[in-house]
């Protein structure tokens, strides 16, 4: 592995470093861990440019459902930037319709106050059916979901809403990628990492097993060692 490789880590929709904690340890043996704050702007674009204004010259770079669109939007900005690409539970494709109606309806339910009753149903399809009732694991969700606050929340969301539609770009990234998934993912389907990975030249998919959208917390072992293969590759 690399130790002059810096890793920037993007988390995902109202998630805040806390999510990538059990795996920092592991990752900063090897080299500078950057985690990436993807709760300024409410473009895509904007989130990706301003992103790499603060980043290393070159680094690695992995981001989690929101973030692997960040990541995907770095690399499309500076490919020659990116020395390895990491896409978890997430997917190439645009905004449809039915999807912006429903994040218009967070909005408008956030702005009347509502932001916790939103969390409180986004963890439900956060996490394996399993492991609904668990209270610890509930409560990273909503302390990371109080350190993005409402109104980032909604900025996040217009961000996701503006997102291009990436699948054009596959064929270009040249660079090592990880394509990482879980069986039981209720946010991203899983047939959408399979179209990454069938998609980039050289990818490499991993599934993870009765794991929901939030590996790195369900099962941390194995997402923390499919990024550390991920940066030998």
């Amino acid at each position: 592995m690399s130790s002059s490789l810096p890793i920037i880590l993007v988390p995902g929709l109202a998630c805040s470093p806390r999510i990538y904690a059990p795996q920092i340890p592991a990752l900063w043996r090897s080299g500078e861990v950057i985690l990436a704050n993807h709760i300024r702007d409410a473009t895509m674009s904007g989130v990706a440019k301003r992103i790499l204004d603060e980043a290393p010259p070159r680094f690695a770079v992995a981001g989690h459902s929101m973030g692997g669109y960040v990541a995907l939007e770095i690399y499309r900005q500076a490919p020659e930037r990116v020395a390895r690409l990491g896409l978890l539970s997430t997917s190439s494709r645009p905004e449809t319709p039915e999807q912006s109606e429903r994040r218009r309806g967070w909005i408008a339910e956030v702005k009347a106050g509502g932001y916790r009753a939103v969390m409180e149903r986004l963890f439900a399809n956060f996490v394996h059916p399993k492991r609904t009732g668990d209270a610890a694991l509930k409560q990273i969700v909503m302390d990371m979901a109080d350190d993005v606050g409402p109104d980032r929340f909604v900025d996040q969301l217009e961000a996701i809403m503006s997102r291009a539609d990436f699948r054009p770009l596959l064929p270009t990234i040249t660079c090592p990628t990880l394509v990482l998934t879980s069986d039981t993912d209720n946010m991203v389907p899983n047939k959408f990492s399979d179209e990454l990975a069938e998609g980039i030249p050289g990818a490499k998919l991993v599934v993870i097993p009765d794991c929901g959208h939030l590996p790195q917390l369900e099962k941390p072992e194995a997402m923390t060692a499919a990024l550390r293969d991920w940066l030998m590759m």
